[in-house]
Formats: C-alpha cells, sequence, structure tokens
C-alpha cells in the first residue's frame, strides 16, 4: 500500500545498447556489477531477490517481460524501517540502435526522491552509457 507522502520520480536516458542486452545486463549479477561499478547479485526469474551497491539496495523482481520491461520492489539501508518497499519500473524501448530506458520510481519514502533521482543518474545512467559505449567499440 502506498503511504501518505510517498514520492515518485520518472527518469529516461538513452543508452547505445539493444534492450535486449540492457535487459540482460540488469539481471544478471556480472552484467549489473559491470554496468553500475557496483557490486549486484541477481537473477532474471521472476521473484527472486537481488541487491546493488553492496547491501545497500535490496528487493525482489515483481514482474518481468524478457526484452521490455522489469518491475523490481526495491529498497535500501536509507528507507525508514517501517516503510514499505518503493516500486522501481524500467521500460526499454527501441531506439535507433539503441535503447530508450524510462525508469518510473513509485513509493519513495517523502523527503527521498531527489536523493534517489540524483542516485539514479550517477550509480546508474551514466556509468551504463559508458559501458555499453565501451562494448560497442569493442566489437
Amino acid at each position: 500500500p502506498a503511504t501518505m507522502n510517498a514520492e515518485s520520480i520518472e527518469l529516461t536516458v538513452s543508452l547505445p545498447a539493444r534492450p535486449e542486452e540492457t535487459y540482460t545486463a540488469w539481471l544478471s549479477s556480472r552484467g549489473h556489477t559491470e554496468m553500475t561499478g557496483g557490486p549486484a547479485q541477481t537473477s532474471a526469474d521472476p521473484g527472486a531477490a537481488f541487491t546493488a551497491w553492496g547491501p545497500y539496495i535490496r528487493g525482489r523482481n515483481l514482474a518481468l517481460d524478457e526484452g521490455r520491461r522489469i518491475v523490481q520492489a526495491w529498497r535500501t539501508l536509507d528507507f525508514p524501517a517501517d516503510a514499505p518497499d518503493s516500486q522501481v519500473e524500467v521500460e526499454l524501448v527501441p531506439e535507433g540502435e539503441g535503447t530508450r530506458l524510462r525508469l518510473r520510481h513509485s513509493n519513495i519514502p517523502a523527503g527521498q526522491g531527489a536523493r534517489y533521482e540524483g542516485g539514479w543518474q550517477e550509480r546508474y545512467f551514466t556509468p551504463m552509457a559508458r559501458y555499453f559505449a565501451a562494448r560497442r567499440s569493442a566489437t
């Protein structure tokens, strides 16, 4: 259940990788670790638990649509103990040779939205763009 004053953010980024590559990397421990630079344990199995950036982020897969959409229950060590999990929805849309990634992060504890907006940019989108660009130029 959404809590009072919970926040939501929506971000988009264009990545130099196909939607399938982005999806596979996000849901693989090695891919997630390499594309963000933070240690991750994850899985492409529905219902599977995951961690990212060491113990800082944890959650589980709620809905998976291969190559298109990832929905996860998501929380960090900064969430109040009694706060429910937030929800992250990642939509992957083909854009030319790459992917337009739309991320909707909802049910964020009040007052924390701006922090996560910056975190997604700095800890995910920027390193992901670098990672996929490097892979593309290596092939």
